[in-house]
């Protein structure tokens, strides 16, 4: 039977994913905290925003690029920190840093990266940021932002919604640990899927590339519930660039951080992952944006699926806007040709978009294009 393997969507993208991955490792990436209703009501609620169509204006020439930290992204998206990207595929890591450097847009880096953060940065050609997650132990933040600063980092995305990993109980099921324990279940999932299985030996089990040896370990499942305003305030002082705090829903804790000093804030609910009766940050975006002010640099992500998406995040308020899973399962369904065709297909979507509205260029999208006044 002809199975299509061509992403015309990001549902394409997670469908292909869902037949090649195992299932342990499939459900690592597409699941959530709890139940999985926050990460669905984030995602309900982008889909009822309506945008309102405007004709006549001329808009046969449209940019889509962006101002970023005093460049220039010719996307309007950048790609979110994801921990051990290769469980979708070997080189996805690779991947995502030359199409950082190819688009001039970010690559998150995350702490617990299959690639080193001084590898990733060269691959990205500079347009990588690493982002650390806040904990109360002090020594091992210290030798990754020696590392970070030492490799060229600029920017440093703090992630502080992880005081506690998220209970997610669709990986649980499955036993999904790291390091791999491989037992009779795992081994029978891996066999149903050699084509992910093979490449994966023959290029050795993803590892956390940024520990081992004189760096440690890390524990992802560790407490970082020791982290306070006073440590955000050392790493304020100690890193000379660039500083975001990723993780923020509350307008009262956002405009905290701006007294702090950080120079930008990027709303998200950790894609669902943390708490599962959290507020839709989409709509938490809009509230944050209102208590900073319009000047303070907001960047945004959870949820995001389609261009349309990315036009109403900009609408809320967003400066800039990440997206994460959907690059995993495009990778993982097509290697580099799947994340080309999404990357395509979501700046084709944001610019179709902008059409429809009337409107040349993202930086003109405010709330007025949102056909429902109660939700601007």
């Amino acid at each position: 039977m002809f199975f299509d393997t061509t992403v015309h969507s990001s549902e394409d993208a997670r469908r292909i994913a869902r037949r090649r991955l195992p299932w342990m490792v499939f459900d690592y990436i597409d699941g959530a905290a709890g139940s999985g209703h926050g990460e669905r009501l984030n995602r309900e609620t982008l889909r009822a925003i309506r945008l309102q169509p405007r004709v006549l204006n001329g808009v046969e020439h449209r940019s889509i690029e962006m101002p970023l930290f005093g460049r220039t992204a010719r996307l309007p998206f950048g790609v979110s920190p994801m921990g051990m990207c290769n469980l979708a595929n070997p080189s996805a890591d690779t991947l995502l840093a030359k199409f950082a450097a190819q688009h001039d847009v970010p690559v998150g880096v995350s702490t617990v990266a299959s690639t080193s953060l001084e590898k990733m940065i060269e691959l990205a050609e500079g347009n990588a940021w690493f982002q650390l997650y806040l904990s109360g132990a002090r020594e091992s933040s210290d030798g990754l932002i020696n590392r970070a600063e030492a490799a060229g980092y600029d920017v440093l995305v703090l992630t502080v919604d992880v005081p506690e990993v998220g209970r997610r109980p669709r990986e649980l099921r499955h036993g999904f640990t790291m390091p791999f324990r491989i037992g009779p279940r795992q081994f029978v999932d891996f066999a149903c899927h050699p084509g992910w299985s093979l490449p994966q030996l023959l290029r050795g089990a993803p590892t956390m590339a940024n520990f081992g040896g004189a760096f440690g370990e890390f524990d992802r499942t560790g407490s970082r519930a020791a982290a306070n305003w006073a440590v955000l305030d050392a790493i304020r002082e100690r890193w000379k660039g660039r500083l975001v705090v990723k993780g923020v829903l509350d307008p009262q804790d956002a405009l905290r951080l701006k007294s702090a000093g950080v120079d930008a804030i990027q709303v998200s609910s950790h894609g669902g992952r943390q708490l599962d009766s959290a507020p839709a940050p989409i709509l938490a975006l809009r509230a944050i944006r209102t208590a900073v002010g319009p000047e303070f640099p907001l960047f945004y992500d959870s949820g995001i699926r389609s261009g349309e998406d990315i036009v109403k995040a900009y609408a809320m308020g967003a400066d800039f806007v990440f997206l994460g899973r959907p690059f995993s399962f495009a990778i993982a369904a097509g290697g580099a040709r799947g994340l080309a065709q999404l990357a395509t297909l979501l700046a084709e979507e944001t610019s179709i978009t902008l059409a429809q509205l009337g409107l040349r260029d993202l930086g003109t999208v405010t709330a007025d294009v949102m056909a429902d006044t109660a939700q601007r």
